[in-house]
């Protein structure tokens, strides 16, 4: 009946424009699509306006240039006569659709027009038709998605002069355009290596902002606060940041073509520039090396204050407050050597980037933090450390006679090492003044470079130095007590936190599987501190140490271990699906399950994500012969099959009983109670 009411009303639909003849396409799709034309006739050698117009049944979406997450665009490619030129298509402003698994594609819904100018030639003869053809194709999505398209054909006599056509329909979609005018707003525009940031400046009271990337360098825009907009650079990006900003305000949505230069990996990036209503972006004076090494001071200073860096901090405080009472030369001995951890890494970090760039390798600042072993391995130490400051285990110094003087050995060595860590961590973060400052060095020789690396590093030591040449000044710090005990405990929770910023990192680079095995890692190292503060101590007996050693390595071992099966072997494989490979199967007695899927289909990556790939799930289908039958290119064959299940488009999912039989078809929206219970049907 619903086949019959969308016939009904698209050959309705097609009657509304006598002054245009048209050809109408339907395909198998639940869309509507027919070229229009804003004029009467064509007129030698003046342009006119025609569009695509699709008409979707209702909760059925096609997409925008850029579609995001999922989904294809619209294309139209036309045929011409000879002398004729189109123009490019011009897109209307999309609307943004927040999918389930908070996956979002941008596109329209109802009606919409997709315009293009059509020149006539000169010489074009009066009187005579002229016909226009183009083949359009596009992607129509509600549960299922269904690929459509169709040649299209637009009849216009040839005359000597015109009048308009569908009029009010123009006008409509052209008020939907992008606009070329003043904007009633400001842009700020912070560009950066990993990141670019907009800042709204002068948007009216209720207004609100949204970002639609074209150039596809963003999976998508955030807002992290109402006046600013933040773009993640994707790794291998335009020269170029474009995009649509649509201004909501008043009931009504309005949109303008914004775009702002990219600088490439590991070059300057261009400085903060305001973009003002109605103008280009400003270009920003250039730093000098001074200024650049200043900022870089300035720079380094700040770091002190990031939150990646005051957990190690800390560390170093209460070292402080443990030599109040030593002699001056001691203190200051000290701090030198926390200052020379500063300056060793921060040479050693800029000696790195020279050569790696000498190489014709391209680095920027925390360019480490981009290998997953060096971040598991920050991680695991963090977490070692916030095990410590927590109570979990002490480290002691074996030996007795020299024990003094070996601790004074070891405090300026650990004074050296945590200037060294706390460098270490500061890499990732870039305070203010500091980015500008990194971005000049990166772009100049050696030496400016070793020169400005040593400026962040004097920067940063700066503090210590000052407060190690005024030991005096460590008088002023409250008296050793049980506070220190607690603040030592707030530091470790402190440094756990650093774990889980860690660990975010990780994920973002691994996945799920990766940040899973972290942290059974992470609980095997645990496991083994606390086996080491427990039974590995200076009274211990010898056989209780050497348990100790081994009930620590295997706990550490099992910890690696559970991690390596986040990614089991035996998971089960995928076949690619043929009616052939199907048969084969069922004359084996085995029973099917088949994933009719489109790398363009949202649903379909929904189900796999948060059904298909859980463990119960991936359980049950072990015991199953698996196919997929990948349909993002159009096969045939699939098309065929689908029609023979009794469905238009994907997801579908099928299962096949042992021996053959009929198959179930499942939802498009799958469940995985829904999922286990027809495979537990099927065996």
């Amino acid at each position: 009946m619903f086949r019959v009411f969308l016939a009904f009303w698209m050959m309705m639909a097609c009657g509304m424009a006598p002054t245009v003849r048209a050809e109408l396409a339907l395909g198998n799709t639940p869309v509507a699509a027919d070229l229009v034309a804003e004029t009467t006739a064509a007129v030698p050698g003046k342009p006119f306006t025609a569009a695509l117009r699709l008409r979707m049944a209702p909760g059925w979406h096609t997409y925008w240039e850029n579609p995001g997450d999922s989904g294809l665009p619209v294309t139209l490619a036309w045929k011409l006569p000879e002398g004729w030129r189109a123009g490019p298509l011009q897109w209307p402003v999309p609307q943004k659709h927040v999918e389930e698994g908070n996956m979002i594609t941008y596109g329209y819904e109802g009606e919409v027009l997709l315009l293009v100018e059509l020149t006539p030639p000169a010489d074009l003869p009066s009187g005579a038709p002229v016909t226009l053809e183009a083949k359009a194709s596009w992607l129509a999505c509600e549960k299922t998605c269904v690929p459509g398209g169709g040649v299209l054909s637009l009849t216009l006599p040839a005359a000597s002069s015109a009048q308009p056509a569908n009029a009010e329909l123009f006008a409509a979609t052209r008020a939907q355009l992008p606009q070329s005018g003043a904007r009633p707003f400001a842009l700020r525009w912070e560009p950066g290596d990993t990141e670019t940031r907009i800042k709204i400046q002068g948007l009216a009271q209720g207004a609100r902002l949204e970002f639609f990337p074209i150039v596809p360098l963003t999976t998508h825009a955030e807002q992290p606060s109402p006046g600013v907009i933040r773009l993640a650079l994707a790794d291998e990006k335009p020269s170029l940041i474009r995009g649509l900003m649509v201004l909501e305000a008043n009931g009504s949505r309005q949109g303008w073509m914004v775009e702002s230069p990219a600088p490439a990996r590991g070059s300057a990036a261009p400085a903060a520039a305001v973009t003002a209503p109605g103008k280009a972006a400003a270009d920003a004076p250039q730093l000098t090396v001074l200024r650049a090494l200043g900022f870089g001071f300035l720079g380094g200073a700040i770091l002190n204050l990031m939150p990646c860096v005051l957990p190690v901090i800390a560390l170093k405080i209460f070292g402080f407050l443990g030599q109040a009472g030593a002699s001056r030369e001691r203190v200051f001995r000290s701090g030198l050597a926390f200052v020379g951890g500063i300056f060793a890494w921060f040479l050693g970090l800029a000696g790195v980037i020279v050569a790696a760039r000498a190489s014709g390798v391209q680095v920027t600042w925390a360019f480490q933090f981009q290998n997953p072993a060096f971040v598991l391995g920050m991680m695991l130490l963090v977490f070692i450390f916030a095990l410590n400051l927590l109570g979990v285990f002490e480290v002691w110094l074996p030996g007795t006679g020299k024990l003094v003087r070996l601790s004074e050995r070891e405090g300026y060595a650990g004074a050296f090492l945590h200037g060294m860590f706390a460098t270490l961590l500061a890499t990732p973060c870039t305070a203010p003044f500091l980015g500008s400052a990194l971005a000049f060095a990166f772009t100049q020789n050696a030496a400016v470079t070793l020169a400005m690396f040593a400026a962040i590093a004097a920067g940063m030591s700066t503090p210590y130095v000052l407060l190690t040449a005024r030991p005096g000044w460590l008088r002023l710090l409250p008296k050793p007590g049980m506070w220190m005990v607690r603040l030592k405990q707030a530091f470790g929770f402190l440094m756990l936190g650093t774990v889980v910023w860690l660990l975010s990192v990780l994920g973002s680079q691994q996945g799920m599987p990766g940040a899973l095995g972290a942290v059974w890692i992470l609980l095997g190292i645990g496991s083994a501190c606390w086996i080491f503060g427990t039974w590995f101590t200076p009274s211990a007996r010898p056989l209780h140490r050497l348990l100790a050693l081994a009930a620590m390595a295997a706990l550490a071992g099992s910890g690696f271990l559970l991690a390596g099966r986040q990614n089991p072997a035996d998971a089960a494989a995928w076949e690619p699906w043929s009616p052939e490979r199907a048969e084969a199967l069922q004359k084996e007695g085995r029973p099917v399950f088949i994933d009719f899927t489109a790398d363009w289909c949202l649903n379909c990556k929904y189900n796999e994500r948060f059904v298909l790939d859980t463990p119960a799930v991936r359980d049950a289908l072990k015991r199953f012969a698996l196919l997929k039958a990948d349909w993002t290119r159009g096969d045939p064959r699939i098309t065929a099959e689908l029609k023979r299940l009794g469905r238009a488009g994907v997801p579908v999912y099928a299962v096949i009983p042992p021996g053959g039989g009929t198959p179930e078809v499942l939802s498009e929206i799958l469940t995985q109670r829904g999922v286990l219970d027809a495979l537990e049907r099927a065996r």
